[in-house]
């Protein structure tokens, strides 16, 4: 198995699901990827050692995503000089908002990364895109999804102009 080269940690695994995104972006792209669960709060030991190691262990990214007062972003990149990207995961009663600014608001000299709430899809890019930059193959299939997206945005403007505004509603499902 190849070394993992993006590192994926969660607060808590009710964030699994929308994790799995940056996993499943980071397939595509044939990039190796470990993910555990680790809290800032509850293992703060487990959290450090794991930011501490992750580049011997040969990681290049590192992803993080909690709710809540969402430390974990920021633990980790106090604790590594790798990048960090911060996910914001949607919980609570501010829905996510909390975890945004948790995220994002970080002191100078410890930089995180912060993709939107539940943004983990957008996060596993941006670590392909980081590891990209020494991976040529990987540039290329970065480069092969955008076309592809570009492609999607076209098909979908000519159905509208063929079927209208009511029939290209009622071909998706719904108004």
């Amino acid at each position: 198995m190849n070394k993992p080269l993006v590192g994926i940690v969660m607060g808590s695994d009710s964030d699994l699901p929308v994790m799995r995104e940056a996993a499943d972006i980071l397939d595509e792209f044939g990039i190796s990827w470990e993910m555990i669960i680790s809290s800032a709060h509850r293992a703060p030991e487990k959290t450090s050692n794991y930011a501490r190691q992750a580049a011997d262990r040969g990681v290049a990214v590192i992803i993080a995503g909690a709710g809540g007062a969402a430390h974990l972003a920021g633990v980790i990149a106090g604790h590594t000089t790798l990048p960090v990207i911060g996910v914001p995961i949607a919980s609570g009663a501010l829905n996510g908002v909390d975890a945004l600014y948790a995220t994002v608001q970080m002191p100078p000299g410890i930089p995180v990364a912060t993709v939107a709430i539940n943004g983990a899809k957008n996060a596993g890019i941006l670590a392909a895109q980081i590891v990209g930059e020494g991976q040529p193959e990987v540039r290329d299939k970065l480069m092969d999804y955008k076309e592809k997206m570009a492609r999607q945005v076209e098909e979908k403007s000519i159905r509208l102009q063929e079927l209208g505004i009511e029939g290209y509603l009622n071909a998706k499902g719904g108004k």
